[in-house]
């Protein structure tokens, strides 16, 4: 008789066998009866996929938001306890050896994935409920009052004021914005208000604004998450109510207080680099430095993240384990585990520079992904690798989910997986150079791997492509590696005896390098071209397309080809998908700006624009978004509008017209050209109109409903497209609905 005695091995920590044993009852052998195909969860690799379907989990939610209920997580919950029972139910029938396990096998797998699917949306849904707080809902002036938690400089060039524990006038405290960000003009610009400090001042506040057009960026998200119920400016000084408080304010204090010190120890621009690079305080920068650094592809130089922490965390472990391996060659230490303690110093070094830095969010995910390679290190596993890369995701997924969305964690990720692809051909290639050779050739490839991963992601995100970028980066990169960062860390080290002054002057001389080079990079000709806005599935295709193909090639590499070759194919697929949206997107014909202050109609020139002046930032989103380096002004010279400058006409196929009013009168002016086959557009509201009125309207009323509007003539009638439909039942909308009262 015959029995079963070794079940197949089933589970990512399980290690596969590959034969079945049995075992003869009457004699008591043994023997191995043919080869067993491994379990699925094993040939996939399951690890490594986990991040993958969590973030899946998580852009569900992302791309159509709502407000999370207890009927949407009790169902959510539901789904992830279906899909654990079928696991463990296939896991029964794959023990127990049945015929067709594999199948049930492989229905385990996909069971456990839609859970972790479902997983990230719970997560989801559960972040936007734990950092709901209240958003103003309507325009605001009078006195504020708050506390001083950031200080930082707008992309206008503006100092600002980030202010929590707010107080307004007449407004109750439940109903009062936890915190509101204040842009300081005129006089409120020489203001000597540091953090921790409680100060009052007089301004106008408003919601965070909604996208410039459908499908552009919304900023309400952001703001949902980080807790900003409220955006303004103040043209008055700023009055102090009370002294600066202690506690983590005091170690904040003297963070912006090291940075005021480089600045002044280095001076300029110079200094104003290299306090961010070492404190992540950029008020110092202007904005005419943040402009060449973006167009040559150096701006992410600036903010601090998985580059800067991996050199300085690169710098000081090797540098130590180096200072190590000398001591025990020189006999002074024996049998110490030098690449753990280097590692653990590393480390240490890290999480120091994470609090120096003012521990933003890119910093946050940076720090996390270094100290997990670091950890790997001391566990004795390996620390490049894409099992470090997948915990490191997932502990960021886990308190940050909607970090999928932002274009740090996106960029960072993808150039930290091209290198760790990367890393392998290196080992074979790095030995054979001269020993000299490798730190710099390494420096090298790194920023081209890293440039070609991020490229297609910030041209998607940002509608720029820096045709220079990667040569700027070539001659950039090597220097903040052997130059810059180990500068600062000898600063760091020297400061407390005050010798820093050398190693700063010498980090002066890098990020001297840094901004010729970006200045010249960006005078040159074509330095930057624009590109179209592609739709919002193009990001999403591209990211997990790429993740797919790789994860699915170099698990299969090691398993079956087939399967290899089938997920690859797979996410080739989408990447081809992805590039041929982009490809053959257009942009829509009319744009409306939120409050009517803009109109722009797409020609054979470009779009031209109703006004030379008037809603800067948006009418600038949309010709950025179109793939047009034009100025408002440039635009606006179009051929396409005509009339006064208060009362404009643009003429449209299948005889429509399209007027906007703006202005004193602006409602009154629009409601006596209410014709047929007529869009009218006012700054203010337009009277009630006659039962019946032909024309479409596009008012302050209207359009505080809709937010900006998209519209397209199609076979002779408008076809409409507004950004609270784009938006759905998101929270940060229904928060902004809810138009909190005073009282």
């Amino acid at each position: 008789m015959t029995a079963l005695s070794d079940p197949p091995a089933t589970g990512v920590l399980a290690k596969p066998r590959r034969f079945w044993r049995f075992r003869d009852g009457a004699t008591g052998t043994t023997s191995r009866q043919g080869a067993m195909p491994q379990p699925a969860a094993v040939r996939a690799g399951l690890f490594p996929w986990l991040p993958v379907l969590l973030a899946a989990g998580i852009a569900l939610w992302f791309a159509r938001p709502f407000v999370p209920t207890f009927v949407s997580l009790c169902a959510t919950a539901g789904v992830m306890v279906i899909a654990a029972m079928v696991s463990l139910r296939a896991r029964s029938h794959a023990l127990a050896g049945e015929p067709g396990w594999q199948v049930a096998d492989a229905v385990r797998l996909g069971a456990w994935a839609a859970l972790v699917v479902a997983a990230g949306l719970g997560l989801a849904q559960l972040r936007a409920t734990q950092v709901s707080a209240p958003v103003l809902g309507f325009r605001y002036y009078g006195p504020i009052e708050g506390r001083v938690v950031e200080i930082d400089r707008s992309a206008r060039d503006r100092m600002r004021l980030t202010l929590d524990r707010v107080r307004l006038r007449d407004m109750a405290p439940d109903r009062t914005p936890a915190l509101v960000r204040v842009s300081l003009m005129d006089m409120a610009a020489d203001t000597g208000a540091v953090v921790g400090q409680r100060v009052m001042l007089t301004g106008h506040l408003g919601p965070p604004p909604g996208p410039a057009s459908p499908g552009s960026f919304d900023f309400r998200s952001m703001a949902w998450f980080q807790g900003l119920g409220a955006v303004g400016y103040v043209r008055t000084p700023i009055l102090p109510v009370a002294a600066p408080e202690g506690g983590i304010w005091v170690m904040d204090r003297t963070r912006m207080g090291v940075a005021a010190a480089m600045r002044d120890s280095i001076g300029g621009q110079r200094g104003a680099v290299a306090a961010a690079l070492m404190t992540g305080d950029r008020s110092g920068i202007a904005e005419a430095t943040n402009e060449i650094m973006r167009a040559s592809n150096l701006y992410h130089i600036i903010s601090i993240s998985g580059l800067h922490m991996g050199m300085l965390a690169g710098f000081v472990y090797n540098g130590l384990r180096l200072a190590l391996v000398g001591a025990v060659a020189a006999g002074l230490a024996l049998r110490w585990p030098v690449h753990k303690i280097a590692a653990t110093v590393a480390l240490a070094a890290a999480a120091g520079y994470l609090w120096l830095s003012g521990g933003g969010v890119a910093t946050e995910r940076a720090f996390v992904m270094v100290a997990v390679m670091l950890c790997a290190i001391l566990a004795d596993r390996r620390a490049i690798s894409l099992r470090s890369i997948a915990i490191a995701a997932l502990i960021i997924l886990a308190y940050s989910p909607e970090a999928v969305t932002s274009p740090g964690f996106q960029m960072s990720f993808a150039a930290t997986v091209a290198l760790v692809l990367c890393y392998g051909p290196w080992r074979q290639v790095g030995p054979k150079l001269p020993f000299w050779l490798r730190p710099v050739a390494m420096l090298i490839i790194s920023s081209m791997v890293a440039g070609l991963a991020t490229s297609p992601i910030a041209a998607a995100l940002f509608s720029r492509m820096a045709h220079y970028g990667l040569l700027a980066n070539l001659l950039v990169v090597p220097v903040m590696g052997s130059l810059v960062m180990p500068m600062g860390v000898i600063a760091a080290l020297l400061a407390p005896i005050g010798l820093a002054g050398p190693a700063l002057w010498v980090m002066g001389l890098g990020t001297g390098w840094m901004l010729w080079i970006a200045e010249w990079i960006a005078g040159l000709n074509g330095a930057v071209s624009a590109v179209p806005l592609p739709p919002w599935q193009v990001v999403p295709l591209m990211g997990f397309g790429a993740t797919v193909a790789i994860l699915s090639w170099r698990r299969g590499m090691m398993r079956t080809r087939s399967a290899s070759l089938a997920g690859a194919s797979v996410g080739l697929a989408m990447l081809i998908a992805a590039f041929g949206l982009w490809l053959t997107t257009s942009r829509p014909q009319i744009l409306i700006a939120p409050e009517g202050e803009g109109v722009g109609l797409m020609t054979a020139e470009g779009r031209s624009l109703s006004k030379p002046s008037g809603g800067s930032f948006v009418v600038d989103t949309w010709l950025s978004e179109d793939g047009d380096m034009a100025t408002q002004e440039q635009a606006a010279a179009r051929p396409a509008w005509s009339g006064d400058r208060r009362d404009r006409l643009a003429e449209l196929p299948d005889g429509w017209r399209l007027m906007h009013f703006t202005g004193k009168g602006s409602g009154e002016r629009a409601a006596q050209q209410c014709h047929a086959q007529t869009i009218l557009v006012a700054t203010e509201a337009i009277p009630d109109l006659p039962q019946g009125a032909a024309c479409l309207i596009f008012d302050q009323k209207s359009l505080r409903r809709t937010g900006a509007v998209a519209v397209e003539i199609r076979d002779g009638r408008p076809m409409l497209l507004t950004v609270t439909e784009t938006a759905g039942a998101a929270p940060w909308v229904a928060a902004q609905a809810r138009r909190p009262s005073r009282k």
